[in-house]
């Protein structure tokens, strides 16, 4: 008889050594999905962090602050045109090169099951911040045919909260092909779904979802395009900063 099943890492696929303490036996089994050596890797941000977009400050010369802020979104919050459409972003790991790969097999290589490697690192993070609706940033259809999924979705999907789709994306270049400044002076991107109530919407507070924050130009067209519908209150969540 074997108490405990040898599982294997969803990342490297080597095989992950089991907890055989007390509480491993009388807990319910929820499934490990990192083995030790991987889950060291991922980088959590801690410590003091720009007051809207989770930047480290560790990791930022001094010359790149404006107090609370990095001067990114010192220059975002200075435009009347973007000024406090997107209240703060919460991003959970630092995008260090591990992570990079992680996120390219993940979005660009199809690999769905990964959303179970981020499913209860997003879960704690939601449940800190209060929202009425739970938005995943979208991909134009031919984006999702592409990929077969869209990654933010399976991420709130697989942490066990109901995705609305009230946006929808037109169809452009990729995000990863265009350059800081091209990603910043982009168009709006995103249309509401026709479907979508603006009642809905109006007063509400509501959490988008991502993978990356890179310029935050993505999470502020969407922001701008729901605060211009009514909404009252606009967070992010994304996995890397």
């Amino acid at each position: 008889m074997k108490l405990f099943r040898q599982e294997r890492c969803y990342i490297c696929h080597e095989a992950i050594s089991p907890d055989i303490g007390w509480q491993a036996l009388f807990s319910a089994d929820k499934g490990h999905f990192l083995c030790s050596c991987c889950e060291g890797k991922l980088v959590r941000i801690e410590g003091e962090t720009c007051r809207i977009c989770c930047r480290p400050f560790r990791l930022l010369d001094e010359k790149f602050r404006d107090g609370n802020l990095c001067h990114d979104c010192f220059r975002w919050e200075e435009d009347s045109k973007w000024q406090g459409n997107l209240e703060k972003n919460i991003s959970i790991f630092i995008y260090n090169d591990f992570l990079k790969e992680v996120i390219a097999r993940y979005k660009f290589r199809g690999d769905y099951v990964l959303a179970k490697v981020f499913a209860e690192y997003v879960r704690l993070q939601i449940q800190k911040m209060n929202a009425d609706i739970y938005v995943p940033i979208p991909l134009s259809e031919e984006r999702i045919y592409e990929r077969g999924f869209n990654q933010a979705e399976a991420l709130l999907r697989e942490a066990g909260f109901t995705p609305t789709s009230i946006l929808t994306r037109i169809h452009s270049e990729k995000q990863s092909k265009k350059s800081r400044t091209e990603r910043i002076h982009l168009p709006q991107v995103f249309q509401l779904c026709p479907e979508t109530a603006v009642t809905h919407i109006q007063g509400a507070s509501i959490l988008l979802i991502d993978d990356i924050y890179t310029t935050g130009s993505t999470l502020r067209h969407a922001a701008k395009l729901l605060k211009e519908a009514g909404a009252d209150r606009i967070t992010s969540l994304t996995l890397a900063r």
